[in-house]
């Protein structure tokens, strides 16, 4: 009975996982990365964590560019850590903190056209393996370039590696009677 009493827990163990969820963000929703869009106010009610990604989507007369802080609160365009202007651009959030992004055409930037993410760290996320979407690169499965963006998201499946860890030692106490 005492070993029927830890199989059962063990066997939920098994089977437990937990959903996480990585959202693509199109920056600017509707409007897009442009100069007429308010960047602050779209950024606002929102919170980016660990995994997602930010989707650019531009025309020809605007491209984006990762930035220091520095680099930010100045448009300086001449120093950037990542750019593109391919019109759609992904970066993900790969990590916690703060992360700047600046229209390439400094005028532009001086004029609003700027993004600053706080990225919140996600412990129980942890989408290993997953693919990355990169600067100037191709667009998260599904997406596609159109002239109205909208906001779309993803659906990762993650394991609590913890939980597996837990389950597996579960296991041995049952089958061989470990403890």
């Amino acid at each position: 009975m005492a070993k029927l009493l830890i199989l059962i827990p063990t066997i939920l163990l098994l089977f437990y996982t937990s959903k996480c969820s990585a959202t693509v963000y199109t920056v600017g929703d509707n409007a897009g990365w442009d100069i007429s869009t308010d960047l602050d106010s779209w950024a606002k009610d929102k919170t980016f964590a660990v995994g997602d990604t930010l989707l650019f989507q531009y025309s020809q007369y605007h491209s984006v560019s990762e930035v220091t802080k520095e680099n930010y609160e100045g448009c300086n365009t001449t120093n950037v850590l990542q750019s593109s202007s391919n019109g759609n651009t992904s970066f993900v959030l790969t990590s916690p903190g703060d992360r700047y992004f600046v229209c390439g055409n400094r005028l532009h930037c001086l004029g609003g056209m700027k993004l600053h993410v706080s990225v919140l760290g996600n412990e129980a996320m942890s989408p290993v393996g997953a693919p990355q979407a990169q600067p100037g690169g191709a667009l998260p499965p599904g997406s596609s370039k159109s002239n109205s963006p909208s906001s779309s998201s993803s659906i990762l499946n993650c394991v609590r590696i913890d939980s597996l860890v837990l389950a597996f030692f579960g296991l041995l106490v049952v089958l061989f009677g470990v403890m």
